[in-house]
């Protein structure tokens, strides 16, 4: 009789008449959003609920979400939260618990990658929200470049191994090298091993992640106890600041992630650490000069996991019609849909759809790359630590301070914050 009444209860709100109109929706300028646009028109005809996307850059989203989840009755009835927010949006108590949801309607949360859910999905084994995309780091590289028999044959002489697909950081980085030359013989670079996105804030902090990832190291320990400043941390900073000063293009301290790629896409870098879902961007014959010339793997010692997830705050107006979009745009039907258009999947079966490997073949490997993913610290005052990182990284990629030093300083301000936090004693 439960089970029969729950079905009952499920049926009745599917397909029942939402209230609501129309909901507001505060979305990130991402190719995921851009897809979900694409399709909003069958959701609208299907619940006539009409959806309207406020799309922003991420450099704005924190501060335009604050004063509404602050706010008692919100703008927005439906929010993306990105990974490093959660700490603090669960700690200041702005996101309602879905669980209840979840249960009512018999949406299976099982579906999603594992490392997603624990990343933005449950939060001390509460649901707060439903993994949307994955943004996990990777290697992006000319696979022309590596198959030329010619560069593999002058590879192999100069460094005594086979020119391949890196597995580890040493070789890794001697393609970088490798690949840093003039081509055209007028005294400067135009070809480079790699390209840094030294900007402060999120930009060095998640780049970095990954040479510290690759050089073996953490950020903490299991307790908790920071160790950015380890012999590994210092490796890569070391790395880094070798990287601006040799492979990398002129001003690239000062690179975000949009900068970096546009160097790669008009064919001016060997390879490029960066988010999985910029790699569909340079199979773009609008905006690329590299159409069929990339490969991805993953990072050496594993790339930043990421991610966002979809949530509902608790001072939205239209919670069980947000909750419908959200059954919808999570349904296998549209996550797949989505993946097809070249969106980064959170499902598991997703990436291993027949239909998706067909017009992505690489999907597999981008499920390898989430599966090897190293986590990047979150807690209450993330958004505070990248800030702080992000300052001391930048001092050190333009070699206004030394690596160490930097690299103390990032350590020192990371502990006062997991004290702040609770997560340590003084």
């Amino acid at each position: 009789m439960k089970r029969l009444l729950a079905v009952i209860i499920s049926i009745i709100f599917l397909s029942s008449p939402v209230k609501a109109e129309t909901i507001r929706l505060l979305m990130e300028t991402v190719p995921d959003t851009k897809y979900i646009q694409e399709l909003l028109p069958e959701f609208e005809k299907q619940t006539g609920i009409k959806v309207e996307m406020e799309v922003i850059s991420y450099n704005d989203m924190h501060a335009k979400l604050i004063p509404q989840l602050l706010s008692a009755k919100g703008s927005y009835d439906g929010i993306v939260v990105d990974f490093y927010w959660v700490g603090e949006f669960i700690k200041a108590g702005w996101l309602m618990p879905l669980d209840d949801l979840v249960q009512r309607d018999k949406f299976n949360t099982s579906v999603y990658v594992p490392k997603l859910t624990d990343l933005v999905g449950k939060v001390d084994g509460v649901q707060y929200m439903l993994p949307f995309y994955n943004y996990s780091m990777a290697v992006i590289y000319r696979k022309d470049l590596l198959e030329d028999p010619k560069e593999q044959a002058a590879f192999k002489a100069k460094y005594g191994i086979d020119l391949k697909v890196p597995t580890d950081w040493d070789e890794y980085w001697k393609q970088v090298e490798f690949f840093t030359r003039d081509t055209d013989n007028d005294g400067k670079k135009d070809l480079y091993g790699t390209v840094i996105q030294g900007q402060r804030g999120d930009c060095v902090s998640m780049q970095w992640a990954n040479f510290l990832y690759g050089m073996g190291g953490r950020f903490q320990d299991k307790d908790w106890n920071p160790t950015i400043n380890s012999d590994a941390g210092i490796k890569a900073m070391e790395a880094y600041r070798e990287a601006v000063v040799k492979f990398s293009p002129p001003g690239s301290e000062s690179f975000c992630f949009d900068e970096a790629a546009n160097v790669m896409a008009q064919g001016k870098a060997y390879s490029l650490q960066t988010f999985n879902i910029m790699f569909a961007g340079f199979d773009d014959p609008e905006s690329s000069k590299v159409v069929g010339k990339v490969g991805i793997t993953s990072n050496p010692g594993g790339g930043l996991n990421g991610g966002w997830g979809w949530a509902i705050p608790n001072s939205s107006q239209n919670k069980e019609a947000v909750w419908k979009f959200y059954q919808w745009v999570e349904s296998y039907e549209i996550a797949k849909k989505r993946a097809l258009l070249g969106g980064a999947p959170t499902q598991t079966r997703i990436f291993t759809d027949p239909d998706v490997i067909a017009k992505r073949p690489y999907y597999p490997i981008l499920g390898e790359i989430l599966a090897g993913s190293q986590d990047f610290p979150v807690f209450t005052y993330t958004t505070e630590l990248v800030e702080k990182m992000g300052l001391e990284f930048n001092l050190a990629a333009t070699g206004e301070k030394e690596p160490k030093a930097a690299l103390d300083a990032a350590n020192a301000a990371y502990r006062k914050l997991l004290i702040k936090d609770g997560k340590i004693s003084e």
